[in-house]
Formats: structure tokens, C-alpha cells, sequence
């Protein structure tokens, strides 16, 4: 069925939300770590300003804690890792309640191969990670590209 697009994409699922089958039935749950927000994780913005890249990156729900960054050959890898233990026990210590998960997503970007990590500059502030990267500077060729022709 066609529905406008003023409904998203997943109309229904959410309205089922609303009564509980997501979590009474695993099979319609998924497999999703961070719930049905997961594809807001890891949102990119990438400008160029003054001769360098500017990253913003979202990170709802992460702590500075959980957040890495590293370059390697040419490579800038964003990684954000965190686990959650939510137990409860009655007044016997028998369990009422124990949920657990963990999870993890990255990035990759190549930012060129002679970038060095300590020209990156990385700031965490309210779940968004600002990343500052200088633009490599890029080789001119020659202004005559002709192939001179012999004979």
C-alpha cells in the first residue's frame, strides 16, 4: 500500500509499538542494539572551512568515555562502543527483572596520507563529536596535458 511520505517509512511499525507486540515478540523485534533509533547513530556532516574539513558526528546516548578516533595509513576510524546492565531483585534477591546489552558502530573516512594525527583537533560536546582534519594539499599537474606527437 502507497502511503505519502509525511508518514515515514515505517508507519505501521511504530502504531504496533504502541501495543506492546515489539516486545512480547522477539521475531518482530530485530536484532537492533540500540532500538529502532539505530539509524540516527553516527549522522555526518562534513564542511570545508579555511583550508580544513569540519566533521560533526552524532552520537545521541555515548559518553566521551566511549568514543574513539584513529588514524591509520590515510584512515580516520570513528568508534563508539558502550554496554548498559539494568538488573533488579525483589526483597529475596531473586530476580524480578535483568536486561543487559552492548554494542558498537564506526566510521571510516580517508582524510589522505599525509595527514598526521596530532594536526586533528576532536571535540565531544552533548553527544556530538566536532572533528577538525586540515585538508591535504593537492598536487597541480602541469597546465599543458598534450602528448607531444613525434614524426
Amino acid at each position: 500500500m502507497m502511503m505519502p511520505k509525511i508518514f515515514g517509512e515505517n508507519l505501521f511499525d511504530d502504531w504496533m509499538d504502541d501495543f506492546g507486540f515489539r516486545s512480547a515478540f522477539p521475531a518482530v523485534r530485530g536484532n537492533s542494539v540500540f532500538g529502532k533509533h539505530e539509524k540516527g547513530l553516527m549522522k555526518t556532516d562534513v564542511k570545508e572551512k579555511d583550508g580544513s574539513y569540519l566533521i560533526d558526528m552524532d552520537l545521541p546516548g555515548f559518553k566521551k568515555e566511549d568514543v574513539k578516533a584513529e588514524l591509520n595509513d590515510g584512515y580516520l576510524t570513528v568508534s563508539a562502543s558502550r554496554s548498559y546492565d539494568n538488573e533488579g531483585k525483589d526483597e529475596n534477591g531473586s530476580y524480578i527483572r535483568r536486561e543487559r546489552f552492548s554494542g558498537s558502530c564506526s566510521r571510516t573516512f580517508y582524510v589522505g596520507g599525509g595527514v598526521k594525527q596530532e594536526d586533528i583537533k576532536a571535540k565531544f560536546d552533548n553527544g556530538i563529536l566536532s572533528l577538525t582534519v586540515p585538508k591535504e594539499s593537492v598536487q597541480k599537474l602541469p597546465e599543458n596535458r598534450y602528448i607531444a606527437i613525434e614524426g
